[in-house]
């Protein structure tokens, strides 16, 4: 994949990987929204329950990807938008899935999210808001071969409050993995990198030498 250093480049990863998530994690239930790059003070991304874009005369709904938190590993990337894509699913088998004016994720968030490569647990204010990569969707990511994004807007006065990355009421809260769970190694020649879910001894390919 060519270097994802450019805003359109982003722009179209972030639509591929929305429509490959969809696919298998969702089995195509879902229409693409309009995926937005934007600053969203406090939190990870948000999902609009109304039509927030009017395309071609008609409402489509939004998914945005925080501008100030593009150059997290790929896979939190993932899991805000299948965050984000669990809210979408929700809204359009009309199942509410927050409350308290939209801040409060309720079980049936959590049922939906667990069922769709995500981890769900709980924080005190936002209900089960904090979410995870499953091993099933690390796994997805080391299959497909899913690049980092490297670009990133530089938001000084962007902290997410808490553990869990506090709350905008709109969702995209993504608790920091557990680097436990996942392993990243590169070449020390080339700069190839490769992630596997466990312990591993690698050796490039190309150099054939140890990757660290």
């Amino acid at each position: 994949m060519k270097e994802l250093s450019k805003y359109n480049r982003v722009a179209g990863y972030l639509n591929k990987l929305y429509d490959m998530l969809n696919a298998d994690f969702f089995k195509n239930a879902m229409e693409r929204p309009v995926i937005t790059i934007q600053s969203t003070p406090k939190a990870y991304g948000h999902f609009s329950l109304y039509n927030a874009w009017n395309v071609k005369g008609r409402g489509v709904p939004e998914i945005n990807i925080g501008a100030g938190t593009l150059d997290r590993p790929i896979e939190l990337i993932a899991t805000t938008l299948l965050h984000e894509m669990t809210h979408q699913f929700n809204a359009i088998n009309n199942q509410p899935d927050v409350s308290r004016n939209g801040t409060y994720h309720n079980k049936q968030f959590k049922k939906v999210a667990e069922a769709h490569g995500l981890v769900v647990s709980q924080s005190l204010l936002y209900g089960w808001n904090v979410t995870e990569p499953a091993d099933s969707l690390l796994e997805w990511i080391l299959e497909n071969d899913l690049s980092d994004i490297e670009l990133n807007r530089n938001e000084f006065n962007f902290k997410l409050g808490g553990a869990d990355g506090g709350c905008d009421g709109r969702g995209g809260k993504n608790k920091p993995i557990n680097k436990g769970s996942y392993r990243r190694y590169e070449c020390p020649k080339c700069g190839l990198i490769a992630r596997t879910t466990k312990e591993a001894r690698l050796v490039c390919g190309e150099c054939n030498i140890e990757m660290i």
